[in-house]
């Protein structure tokens, strides 16, 4: 079932266990300090879901209209990767902000070319998860113009229930890609 298909509350990546990355005893500090720039680039997406969590809590105490809500979404970083290029991980661009197409076009390729399935299975778990956040966007920006056009509570609800699941699937996404990922990141590629 594709996650198009997938109820609401079916749209995670906390199912089953995720494979695990190989350890590389060979790896330096140097190699791992390079794999934590990852880290600091979900930061920014990160602060995109507080901005949301902060309009949606206002919105909740009716001290926003629903309105402010569609403008937050629509402009996140994220869902503007998503309109301008069809998926999450946008296109190699100018600006790190843009950072999701270079682990599906360059980065997942160049760690699958190493040839460790243990490797191999992690960049197939964090493509799969990929999908299931690309799903949650599209469904978050559309419970915000609904909410926008309705003003509705159970549109608010479905909206509030929509974004928790994003923030969670994407803060979980991040920790997991972030520490599989950290010593092959720079061991590997050299660093992002």
């Amino acid at each position: 079932m594709t996650p198009a298909q997938r109820p609401l509350k079916d749209l995670t990546v906390d199912y089953g266990t995720r494979p695990k990355a190989p350890h590389l005893p060979q790896a330096t500090d140097t190699d791992r300090r390079a794999g934590r720039h990852l880290a600091a680039i979900h930061r920014h997406y990160l602060m995109d879901i507080a901005k949301i969590a902060a309009v949606m809590e206002r919105i909740a105490a009716k001290d926003a209209p629903p309105a402010e809500l569609e403008h937050i979404v629509l402009s996140m970083d994220m869902a503007e990767n998503l309109r301008a290029f069809g998926n999450l991980c946008g296109q190699e661009c100018q600006i790190l902000t843009m950072h999701h197409n270079i682990e599906q076009q360059s980065m997942f390729p160049q760690l699958e070319q190493v040839g460790l399935p243990g490797l191999s299975a992690v960049v197939a778990r964090l493509r799969e998860e990929h999908e299931v956040v690309h799903e949650l966007i599209n469904r978050l920006a559309q419970a915000a113009q609904n909410l926008t056009r309705t003003g509705a509570d159970p549109e608010f609800e479905m909206a509030a229930a929509t974004f928790k699941q994003l923030r969670d699937v994407v803060k979980s996404h991040f920790k997991y890609e972030e520490t599989e990922l950290e010593a092959a990141i720079g061991f590997y590629l050299g660093g992002i």
